[in-house]
């Protein structure tokens, strides 16, 4: 049995602000983080519901110094603990602790120190905490109190439920005594509020709720196209800013993190399947800001305490509101600014239902409920935070100014038929119905659900039509009453929506509302297609290319060259295109590598850059991107072999292509600015003469086409073979 910490009296409020400043440095509280902490010095259960950046940990923090004893800390995420564990250290507090990561030397030490009582908190793992050797040892520990972080992980409705969290309660029960608990999270709906009360059998706890408004948050939505253009112009905007960004799979995670460090962004990428070294390296980088942007996967969730996070974007769609509010809270912490980008495609929404079909049938309903909040919120046009503070049961009287839908409004509509129509479908069945099943009764749909309630049969079946309304559009009026209040959730039955006496109000005495159409994410991207293709057509500045040709012609002639080696026409096209001002600029355009641009590019940025000037001409250079490499298996074996000196007909035997496909493969990684020796190959296959003179040849020539060098050299001295290989000799040697 435990040896229980005796409750202290209530510390004088102006002991804890002594202790506060002391050990955290703030002058301080914020909020109602006084008030939690006197509960727990008090001895009394305390449940917290606080958004994330509102300073949850100093709630058990603070009262674990205070209090004798240790306080055991539940946490589901290993960074979040070491993070903690870190900052404390770092204040003069021994924190520790106790999961998977430590060898069995480190948790005898920790077991040894606890005991002692040396150890102020120990943050633990749910699953090292079901272990009996921890359970054995923490019977012998003097325990304060128990703080359960992320605590609508125990809830089987909520985002993240976690069948170990569970089993909590019970081997607190094992530990003896009466233990005082505090629970928290920041992304619990009115629902899973009461099921970890429940769960826990916290129902006689204080409650503390703090608003779940974010309001240095900027949310904003855009739709899935160009995502890799658009990230690294977004990113560029925010240059040297500390932001994380979220992929649904580990592999996009490491493509994510690839494409932004070739576009020299400090990132790093941060998994599950990473090593523990490498993970916490770079959770250290981006705390230490020896890198400004982490790439993490949705599903493990990051836990990481960093107050100066300036964005959060989100690659794809999140499983649920809860997660997505829970990452984009990340960002800000400091309450400066914070932007929080999600790219949306329904793509991503029928990803994630897969991942759900093997659970069992209470999850997996659960899981499509959450996907089908998710996708309301991305393509509603009503003010985003507005959206957010309704699902968490919270409401906003007016739009927030401060978020896309705000700042970029969508069409409004004079919605009060629409509004009284839904209203009196929601009574006419009787509030029993989820969203879909009423708005297809409004659209006159015939199914067996609608056939077998009769709902044929009343009175607003089918009159939906008589508005010129689809689905899409039933499904946001419904729930734009939801956001007015005319309409509630069933906190009981997950999906099911009943009148408020507002609504029952409006039906008897109706008044004017507006509502404004969804997006239609589809359209808009087919918008953003026909409007590039428009611009694709109007070509490139042929001023500024002509000009460049005569710049090249000029190079080439002082450095003895043909112009062709220095850039070929289509790279000058794009250079016309893209207004390129700096050789790193320079190295985007197809067909310039490094080499090259060092070698040639100094005169032709110099020449754009005057022509961008004197012309005034606003430049798009901020949504170039650099590709990373993809060369396919192939090439990488040919640059390989060759490194090895193979015979090129040996290469296209191993690879079952034919030697004039093989030349075809070379010739491109040639012109993709890779140099290559054949050196050992052309001297076995071409006379040193005829080499000197295709040699020769193309120094003089004006273009590289072979058909042209075939014609000059004489077709019956020289096999197209030889030209083309002593063409990739000279292109390597000289361009590359």
């Amino acid at each position: 049995m435990p040896l229980l910490a005796t409750a202290e009296p209530l510390a004088p409020a102006a002991h804890l602000k002594t202790k506060l400043k002391e050990v955290f440095g703030f002058g301080q509280f914020r909020g109602t983080q006084e008030a939690v902490i006197q509960n727990i010095l008090a001895g009394h259960n305390t449940f917290v519901i606080m958004p994330t950046g509102a300073g949850k940990s100093l709630c058990y923090q603070l009262p674990a110094l205070v209090l004798p004893g240790t306080a055991i800390v539940i946490s589901p995420l290993i960074a979040l603990m070491k993070n903690q564990v870190d900052q404390l250290a770092a204040f003069g507090v021994n924190a520790q602790v106790y999961n998977s990561t430590l060898t069995k030397t480190e948790m005898n030490r920790v077991k040894k120190d606890v005991i002692a009582g040396d150890v102020r908190l120990l943050y633990v793992a749910p699953e090292s905490l079901t272990k009996e050797d921890t359970i054995a040892f923490l019977q012998k520990a003097s325990i304060s109190f128990v703080a359960i972080d992320e605590a609508h992980c125990i809830s089987e409705w909520g985002h993240d439920f976690r069948p170990e969290y569970r089993k909590i309660r019970g081997i607190i029960d094992n530990l003896g005594g009466k233990i005082p608990l505090i629970a928290l999270t920041a992304t619990a709906t009115p629902k899973v509020q009461l099921d970890i009360q429940k769960n826990l059998h916290m129902d006689d706890a204080s409650v503390f709720k703090t608003s779940f408004n974010r309001t240095n948050l900027y949310y904003e939505v855009r739709a899935k196209r160009n995502t890799k253009k658009q990230l690294i112009q977004y990113v560029q905007q925010h240059k040297g800013k500390a932001g994380i960004i979220y992929c649904l799979s580990r592999k996009k995670v490491e493509e994510v993190a690839e494409l932004l460090r070739v576009n020299d962004v400090r990132a790093l990428p941060y998994h599950a399947g990473l090593d523990p070294h490498t993970r916490m390296h770079n959770q250290d980088a981006f705390l230490n800001e020896e890198c400004d942007v982490i790439v993490a996967t949705i599903a493990f969730g990051m836990g990481i305490d960093k107050p100066d996070v300036r964005f959060v974007i989100h690659y794809d769609a999140p499983k649920s509101i809860e997660g997505y509010y829970q990452e984009t809270g990340r960002g800000g912490r400091d309450g400066l600014e914070g932007n929080c980008l999600m790219f949306y495609s329904y793509d991503d929404i029928l990803k994630l239902e897969k991942f759900s079909k093997d659970k069992p049938v209470t999850e997996r309903d659960n899981a499509r409920q959450l996907l089908l909040e998710m996708t309301n919120y991305s393509e509603s046009s009503v003010c985003r935070r507005r959206q957010l503070l309704h699902y968490f049961g919270e409401s906003l009287d007016k739009d927030c100014g401060f978020c896309d839908n705000c700042r970029h409004p969508k069409e409004k509509f004079d919605g009060t038929e629409h509004v009284g129509l839904a209203l009196r479908a929601v009574v006419q069945t009787e509030a029993r119905f989820g969203l879909e099943h009423i708005a297809q009764v409004l659209l006159g749909l015939r199914n067996p659900h609608i056939d077998s309630y009769g709902h044929d049969g009343l009175p607003v079946y089918g009159q939906g039509k008589t508005l010129s309304g689809d689905m899409q559009l039933w499904l946001s009026v419904l729930r734009q009453c939801l956001l007015n209040g005319l309409l509630e959730k069933d906190i009981d039955s997950i999906g099911l929506v009943h009148i408020t006496e507002k609504g029952i109000d409006f039906i008897e005495n109706p008044q004017r509302i507006t509502l404004t159409k969804d997006h239609d994410f589809e359209a808009e991207k087919q918008e953003e297609e026909d409007e590039e293709k428009t611009q694709q057509a109007a070509g490139h500045d042929e001023a500024l290319f002509v000009q460049l040709k005569e710049l090249r012609k000029q190079v080439a002639k002082q450095k003895n060259l043909p112009p062709y080696v220095l850039f070929q026409d289509p790279s000058l096209k794009e250079m016309a295109t893209t207004y390129p001002q700096s050789l790193h600029e320079l190295t985007h355009i197809s067909g310039v590598g490094q080499g090259k641009a060092q070698k040639f590019g100094a005169p032709f940025v110099a020449a754009i850059k005057k022509y961008v000037e004197d012309n005034d001409i606003e430049t798009a250079a901020d949504v170039i991107i650099k590709s990373t490499v993809n060369r396919s298996k192939l090439k990488i074996y040919i640059i390989q072999q060759i490194d090895k000196k193979m015979d090129l007909t040996g290469i296209a035997r191993s690879q079952g292509i034919s030697m004039t496909e093989l030349m075809e493969e070379i010739e491109h990684i040639c012109y993709s600015g890779t140099r290559l020796n054949l050196d050992y190959y052309i001297r076995e296959v071409v006379d040193e003469d005829k080499q000197e003179e295709i040699y020769d040849y193309f120094m003089t020539a004006t273009t590289d086409n072979i058909a042209t060098a075939m014609q000059e050299l004489g077709v019956d001295d020289f096999s197209e073979e030889e030209v083309r290989l002593v063409r990739i000799k000279f292109l390597s040697e000289v361009a590359n």
